[in-house]
């Protein structure tokens, strides 16, 4: 094995120890909460559980082996390791259940009760703090699989760009191979990586795998190689232990979305068309009204200090009105914590040359129209609490698209106005990702990413990085 392939390694026998370590103290601790300590408590039945919490903390691991929870490919990003570490847990444990059923097994609830959810939440918490660790690593470069990227021009160029992105999913790219290109093409946007050949004989190929010392090869479109070829390929990398990734020209495409058929050997890739329609759109408007309307109790005191202070720092109301466009196009009237002056729609075309957005968007960091009780709401957007308001009533979502300004829709391009297929939201993927701090591109590709991949899962995952988000402070201004 490679010397650059060893943390693959570290990181398997790192995750194999943490996972003992927290299901011993799981098992272990839902044994004794169950039956005690004290030693004339103990008898020969107590004892048959002492070993059977031996057996099961062993099972359990072997569980987590079997079902690849510390692969290397599933470590660092993505919901899949969760997945598998959930699955092989919830497994074992129908398991034990059906077996003590068949053979009527009396066996203590209050032991199972306490060992499933407790050693579940605790190998939760534990993959997670690894994950953290592994992506500091991967920030800085290291613990990465070296990838060469083989396909056309354009399609290598853009694969590039999204896999630097994400640096946490552990792919580093390293060359690039384009066969059957002209030779005078280059790589577009200046990523820096060497072009290590254009011919198709796989033979040139594979030297130049070699050559890179890649851990893995990852094909993307326009790639100039017959189909028998791409075979022999994958025969060759499978016998050297090297990685082949097929990276289809689809972007922006949740995994739920993506099915795989067989098709006279071929995998055909099926996917789904987006939709937000009956039971669906029930679900999340009940679920908006529901969370609203708690937030709205929760945060009423604080709202009530937060219009106070805003009325003493300043002339005029505490509270903003200001017509933003909803789904399908709809105005409605959005409500904030008054956080500037009140002339400043006024005062905004003499800043116009000092503007610090991107696109349509206009943003300073340091706004002279900005109050100073209103620098503090923007910090911890307690400004924007009186949007509760607007998704309890249904006009806004509690997790969509930023709500655009009508003079932004104005000039929107025909593809970005399919942010408006959805509610707009008090939070969405614009604002765990960077707010303020992110360029009007960006902006524009997280909001038609989250309208074609739209999920309650997905809606909670965000709430819960909201909290993290606003704590830090991160973009606010």
């Amino acid at each position: 094995m490679r010397q650059e392939l060893d943390w693959r390694v570290r990181s398997s026998r790192l995750l194999g120890l943490v996972d003992a370590c927290v299901l011993t103290w799981a098992v272990l601790g839902a044994f004794v909460l169950r039956f005690g300590t004290e030693s004339d408590q103990i008898n020969g039945h107590d004892m048959a559980y002492g070993w059977g919490s031996v057996l099961l903390i062993a099972t359990w691991w072997t569980m987590l082996g079997a079902w690849n929870s510390r692969q290397s490919r599933v470590l660092g990003s993505g919901s899949d390791e969760y997945k598998r570490v959930a699955a092989a847990s919830l497994w074992l444990f129908g398991l034990i259940a059906i077996f003590s059923y068949v053979f009527r097994i009396d066996t203590a609830r209050g032991y199972v009760g306490i060992a499933l959810p407790v050693g579940l939440l605790g190998l939760f918490l534990a993959r997670w703090l690894v994950r953290q660790h592994l992506n500091v690593q991967r920030n800085s470069g290291n613990s990465m699989n070296r990838l060469m990227l083989l396909g056309g021009p354009g399609a290598v160029s853009h694969l590039e760009k999204s896999l630097n992105r994400s640096k946490q999913a552990g792919y580093l790219p390293v060359a690039v191979y384009t066969p059957g290109s002209d030779s005078t093409a280059s790589v577009k946007a200046g990523s820096g990586l060497p072009v290590l050949g254009t011919s198709t004989d796989p033979n040139l190929i594979l030297e130049a795998i070699d050559r890179c010392k890649a851990d893995a090869v990852a094909i993307s479109a326009g790639v100039q190689l017959h189909p028998q070829v791409l075979r022999h390929l994958g025969w060759e990398l499978a016998s050297r232990n090297i990685g082949l990734i097929m990276a289809p020209a689809l972007t922006d495409i949740a995994g739920p979305r993506i099915h795989t058929q067989q098709v006279a050997g071929l995998p055909l890739i099926h996917v789904t068309t987006p939709s937000l329609q009956g039971g669906q759109r029930v679900a999340k408007r009940l679920f908006d009204i529901i969370a609203a309307g708690f937030l709205i109790l929760a945060t009423s005191p604080l709202m009530a200090i937060a219009a106070i202070l805003v009325k003493l720092d300043s002339k005029g109301p505490a509270l903003f009105k200001q017509d933003r466009v909803g789904i399908e196009g709809r105005i409605f009237k959005m409500l904030k914590f008054r956080s500037m002056t009140v002339d400043a729609e006024e005062r905004l075309a003499d800043l116009q040359g000092v503007n610090e957005g991107s696109g349509v968007l206009f943003k300073m960091k340091h706004d002279p129209r900005v109050t100073r009780v209103g620098r503090i709401l923007r910090k911890f957007s307690i400004d924007e609490l009186p949007q509760l308001f607007n998704i309890f009533s249904g006009s806004m979502s509690l997790v969509g698209p930023r709500p655009p300004l009508p003079r932004e829709v104005a000039v929107y391009e025909r593809d970005v106005r399919r942010r408006l297929l959805v509610k707009p939201g008090l939070t969405g993927l614009w604002q765990v990702s960077g707010r303020s701090n992110l360029s009007w591109q960006d902006s524009v590709r997280l909001d038609l990413y989250y309208v074609e991949n739209w999920s309650l899962t997905g809606d909670l995952l965000i709430l819960l990085r909201t909290i993290r988000v606003v704590l830090r402070s991160t973009g606010a201004y």
